[in-house]
């Protein structure tokens, strides 16, 4: 039997998946939702071409960015701007910005214990490739030492045979 849900379910349901931290699943948040994995992944690529809209309200979806595609500069001035305002302000402030105070909580902690040793997947990409090049140079370089040490040992043998001396 197929269930159904209405938009302003599916709404919603996308809105938690896209606020969610990055420690957290999307198979996980699927689960706590009730829906299908595949089902929210849907949901959420007809959010982001903006064809999922409740039609209570007539309102798109916000184009907001997810907190975790804030860059750090973003993030620091987010964390600046709630310094000085009350709990009920800083709510305020994270609903106009498509955040949850946690976000805000979450990174002033992590500028808080400095930079990280976690790497994004494009440095980690750009090492890779880096440590394959270096890698593939350093097997061209042994190859050349190795025959280099055997021609040595082949002009050796060679002028012992033919009685040269290399005191000559």
């Amino acid at each position: 039997m197929r269930r159904r849900f209405t938009q302003e379910f599916k709404v919603q349901a996308v809105e938690k998946a896209l606020s969610q931290c990055d420690d957290v699943r999307l198979e996980d948040i699927a689960d706590d939702l009730g829906v299908g994995y595949s089902t929210l992944q849907r949901w959420i690529a007809l959010a982001k071409k903006h064809q999922l809209e409740t039609h209570q309200t007539g309102s798109q979806m916000t184009a907001e960015k997810r907190p975790q595609d804030w860059s750090l500069e973003e993030r620091l001035s987010a964390i600046i701007d709630c310094g000085h305002l009350d709990e009920a302000a800083i709510n305020e402030y994270c609903r106009n910005k498509g955040l949850y105070p946690h976000h805000i909580k979450q990174w002033k902690q992590d500028f808080a214990q400095g930079p990280t040793t976690k790497l994004a997947k494009s440095d980690s990409k750009q090492l890779k490739q880096e440590i394959k090049q270096l890698q593939k140079e350093l097997n061209r370089k042994d190859k050349a030492l190795a025959e280099t040490a055997a021609l040595l040992v082949l002009k050796k043998k060679a002028d012992a045979l033919w009685g040269f001396n290399e005191d000559d």
